[in-house]
């Protein structure tokens, strides 16, 4: 079964907009004794779990046929055999939400294969919905959003996401951190990959890099930037930046200056 892609983004927005409403409640009556570790600084709570059942509930129902990946695991139907699947990320930003900190988002998105073909980031704190599907461009709250202008590096505005448990090759990070930072109007660390690019898509960062990423944080901000006009690869090469763990997005007129940075840092193979 072909889906009608445009249709279904309105469907997952509006599911989207439910989880985040579940979300936005909880704020204020959080329960920091239900923080679960789930490695080093990896933290879940029953928020991310339960809002991540919502959404696995309603994306059967509107598209059965689909597979799923799930940050917390709600679902065990993982399978890269089926045509589609729905990555999910059901509260990137935990930290920033148990922290307290006003910025995190709902992500899902559809990919065939390796690439997503729809795209909704919900930022709870703004309630702001970033909505794309391949072919039809990108929105938020309905009104088409596009990258920047920004045409060299010294005029841009650049969000990563920093290393917080896996620090092997640290030294080559911060070595392109560095030449970026002197090099452009500033770095910021939103602290959610999806807010991130979405805020690309929309042209308020002019281009995001992260090392050690996973496909349920990026897959939906990646089509969200391709479908404002973007350029989304990995970080020495074109490859598939959703689930290789290295994603590098720009407006698309910065990508060959960044890249070239990389390039001088960054050794082809760095891997988590």
């Amino acid at each position: 079964m072909t889906p009608d892609l445009l249709q279904l983004s309105y469907s997952v927005a509006d599911l989207c907009r439910q989880a985040g409403a579940f979300i936005r409640e909880q704020v204020s009556s959080f329960d920091q004794s239900k923080i679960v570790t789930k490695g080093l600084h990896d933290l879940v709570s029953y928020v991310d779990k339960e809002s991540e059942k919502m959404l696995v509930d309603g994306l059967q129902k509107l598209f059965p046929e689909a597979g799923f990946v799930t940050e917390e695991g709600t679902v065990a139907n993982d399978d890269a055999s089926v045509e589609y699947r729905w990555i999910i990320d059901p509260l990137d930003g935990t930290t920033n939400f148990i922290h307290g900190l006003p910025c995190f988002a709902v992500s899902v998105a559809l990919a065939r294969g390796n690439e997503p073909v729809l795209g909704v980031v919900y930022e709870v704190s703004r309630d702001e919905c970033f909505r794309g599907a391949q072919g039809h461009g990108a929105f938020l709250n309905d009104q088409p959003i596009h990258v920047s202008s920004a045409a060299k590096m010294n005029d841009s505005l650049i969000a990563t996401g920093l290393p917080f448990y896996k620090f092997d090759h640290i030294e080559a990070y911060l070595r392109i951190l560095t030449e970026y930072m002197q090099n452009s109007r500033g770095i910021r660390r939103w602290g959610s990959a999806a807010t991130d690019l979405a805020y690309v898509a929309c042209g308020r960062f002019d281009s995001y890099f992260e090392f050690n990423i996973n496909s349920y944080d990026v897959a939906a901000g990646i089509l969200l930037v391709r479908e404002a006009g973007g350029r989304v690869t990995q970080w020495l090469k074109d490859g598939d930046p959703v689930f290789s763990r290295e994603t590098f997005a720009t407006n698309g007129l910065l990508h060959d200056e960044m890249q070239a940075v990389m390039h001088r840092h960054w050794q082809e193979g760095y891997r988590s």
